[in-house]
């Protein structure tokens, strides 16, 4: 989708609200994350009952200027982007959105029971948190690392929904249906509870086959609770190792000072202030 022609305002704009690379930017990202975290810090106080009996009006009062301000923020997102559909569908726009409606609804609901489902929903604002995430560049690595290994884990909570399946199918001849295992759904919940050795205590078996089962549940338990750990974090160092690679093989030596240059972008040396062979040549 092509980008619409902006006025030096928008440009303006655009560049301190979307962009981090200026000091305007870095400023007003720690501020709207200030804002967030106190918008957030607000939600949890009133959900204490006897703070919300003394500063429930104090809390709405707040939560309106929140509200209002993240409304101005908002808007002046969508004014100033360049491509307005790209970010209105996308998923920080939908969160910003979601953040501001349940708000403004409660203004057409009168009753008192579907506004305390409203006010549940004022908890979505805590996803505000996530854009936090964009000034994480190692979260881009650890973005790309669960993506390449999603059918991994995939695969292994498959293996595990069928190990537990058959645990609680043995678990629940082996107690005769007596104990607590009714029935075998209730059996497979108690395997999952065993396997990943959690161990609620809820229901317990009491035949020595079924102790002989919970034993082995809970050592199998413990030998596979590594896995997905494991996948994740191969994939990460790849992701790392690779990252490194990359920057190594964009490097450049300085010709004035021989200082080393990362920045694939970067036209001269910000040591001395030579110029820079272009990334893959050598230096003159």
């Amino acid at each position: 989708m092509s980008k619409r022609q902006q006025s030096p305002l928008q440009e303006k704009y655009y560049e301190i609200i979307f962009g981090t690379e200026t000091p305007a930017g870095k400023w007003f990202d720690i501020g709207l994350i200030v804002v967030i975290l106190a918008s957030v810090a607000v939600i949890m106080l009133d959900s204490v009952h006897k703070l919300d009996v003394e500063y429930g009006n104090f809390y709405l009062k707040l939560e309106w200027v929140f509200t209002l301000m993240f409304t101005v923020e908002y808007l002046i997102r969508i004014w100033c982007a360049p491509n307005r559909k790209g970010y209105v569908l996308s998923i920080y726009g939908v969160v910003d959105l979601l953040a501001l409606l349940p708000t403004y609804l409660s203004l057409f609901v009168p009753q008192t029971a579907p506004l305390l489902i409203i006010r549940l929903l004022r908890i979505l604002r805590i996803f505000r948190v996530l854009r936090l995430l964009t000034l994480l560049a190692e979260a881009n690595f650890l973005a790309g690392a669960l993506r390449r290994s999603a059918r991994k884990v995939f695969v292994f909570f498959a293996m595990m929904l069928i190990l537990t399946t058959i645990f609680g199918c043995l678990v629940y001849v082996a107690e005769g249906g007596q104990n607590g295992f009714n029935n075998i759904p209730v059996s497979i919940y108690w395997a999952i509870v065993t396997i990943t050795t959690v161990g609620y205590g809820d229901v317990v078996p009491h035949s020595v086959i079924g102790r002989i089962i919970a034993a082995a549940g809970m050592l199998i338990g413990y030998a596979v609770i590594a896995v997905p750990t494991g996948i994740i974090t191969a994939e990460l160092t790849a992701a790392q190792q690779a990252h490194r690679n990359r920057e190594t093989r964009d490097s450049r030596n300085c010709s004035n000072c021989a200082s080393v240059e990362r920045d694939p972008t970067a036209h001269y040396c910000r040591n001395c202030g030579s110029p820079l062979p272009k990334p893959g040549h050598a230096p003159q």
